[in-house]
């Protein structure tokens, strides 16, 4: 049986008061709060480790060396890669995609090719394939959402074909909270001969992700959604992948030898690590993947499954409500309005009782265009989060309720 206030007490940041109320941070699908044990391995690193990584002979460096390729091989169990150097350390989600739309756009893509991508896509992973696709001459193609806020599988069927270079698809949907059947988008995307990008961002904090089960091409994913620092996320990219691609950034680190005549490059993973790293912040992502697993992600998500199922049955009572996203198949998000209310207001009054919830369009405006609404209020659970703070939100709602309507 999980401790829920033994878990509490790892996050100093709760414990204090927003506008006189107790916090309840439900803001967890922009950001995690951090653990003790992630702001403190920070401040060691910096007062007893710091020196740049790779190639130093001295003490300190060899020290902190270690333990930034610690975390690699942590990452990779995390995520079961087959090998250590399919892990790239980026500085998150957002830039692991642009790393494979832009290297993956010289090696791959040619004029009427065709990149798929989702209706229900974060801007990070919509924006990257539009750039490549006004580069290279290729088409963007979207799947559509359905009124319940899932991916309209028929459609993709029909949308892919032999032009069809790259699928590249979220997860889990950070705005509606839909978790994608990401096998079967995988598995008929290889049949045409698709990659396959998926963005884990939203999946990776949730529940167990097992990139050789889904037989993606890439996997992104970011810290600061799984309780460590921001900065930092990973690329997982298939070996076959990485070696053919060219690298993404020019620099130290990711060379083999450089003259004026040429350079060529380092081997997997430096290849796409140009300049010094985020060494810090990687440290502290290994302290944050170690609270995971020492809870552990099933724990995590059957928590988080009761504390979105407990406040939906609640939500529902009140008058106005109205879901976005209502497939059976869901992580902890619930997007919400009220009637005819703004978004931004309801979050203004949450705010003054204590309550933090994300307004707006949560960088999916073309989603929200599908629905016809300026956006939503989001709250997002995390493994801290109580049914006591539920039972707070939603008396929040009433009274904004009350005082909008």
């Amino acid at each position: 049986m999980l401790d829920i206030q033994a878990i509490r007490g790892q996050f100093p940041i709760l414990t204090q008061e927003v506008n006189g109320h107790p916090l309840v941070y439900l803001d967890n699908a922009a950001s995690s709060q951090k653990p003790t044990s992630v702001i403190e391995a920070l401040e060691v690193y910096y007062s007893r480790d710091h020196a740049n990584v790779h190639r130093g002979v001295h003490t300190l460096s060899q020290r902190a060396t270690d333990q930034f390729e610690a975390v690699r091989e942590q990452a990779k169990k995390f995520i079961n890669a087959e090998h250590t150097h399919e892990v790239i350390f980026t500085r998150g989600t957002t830039e692991s995609i642009n790393l494979v739309a832009s290297s993956l756009g010289k090696l791959f893509i040619e004029e009427g090719d065709e990149i798929l991508i989702s209706g229900m896509e974060h801007h990070s992973n919509i924006v990257p394939w539009q750039l490549l696709c006004d580069d290279w001459g290729a088409v963007l193609k979207v799947i559509p959402v359905t009124e319940k806020g899932e991916l309209d599988i028929l459609a993709f069927d029909e949308l892919l074909s032999g032009q069809t270079r790259m699928v590249a698809v979220n997860h889990v949907s950070n705005t509606l909270g839909t978790i994608n059947p990401i096998h079967e988008i995988i598995e008929k995307a290889h049949k045409v001969g698709a990659a396959v990008l998926i963005d884990g961002a939203q999946a990776a904090p949730h529940m167990k992700i097992d990139v050789q089960d889904f037989d993606a091409d890439f996997y992104c994913l970011s810290s600061h959604k799984m309780y460590g620092p921001t900065g930092i996320g990973i690329l997982y990219g298939k070996e076959y992948w990485l070696k053919d691609m060219p690298p993404y950034q020019g620099g130290g680190e990711m060379i083999d030898r450089v003259s004026f005549e040429g350079t060529t490059f380092n081997e997997l993973p430096f290849k796409f690590e140009a300049g010094t790293p985020n060494i810090a912040d990687t440290i502290a992502f290994g302290k944050a993947i170690d609270f995971i697993n020492e809870i552990g992600i099933d724990e995590i998500a059957r928590w988080e499954g009761e504390l979105h199922d407990y406040a939906v049955e609640k939500m529902k009572e009140i008058k106005g409500m109205k879901f976005y996203g209502e497939t059976d198949h869901k992580a902890s998000v619930i997007s919400f309005l009220i009637e005819e209310t703004h978004p931004y207001d309801i979050g203004t009054i949450l705010d003054q009782l204590g309550i933090a919830v994300r307004t707006g369009h949560h960088c999916t405006q073309p989603l929200m265009d599908r629905f016809e609404i300026p956006g939503t209020v989001r709250a997002s659970f995390a493994i801290y989060n109580t049914k006591e703070e539920v039972d707070v939100l939603v008396e929040g709602i009433k009274k904004a309720a009350s005082m909008l309507l």
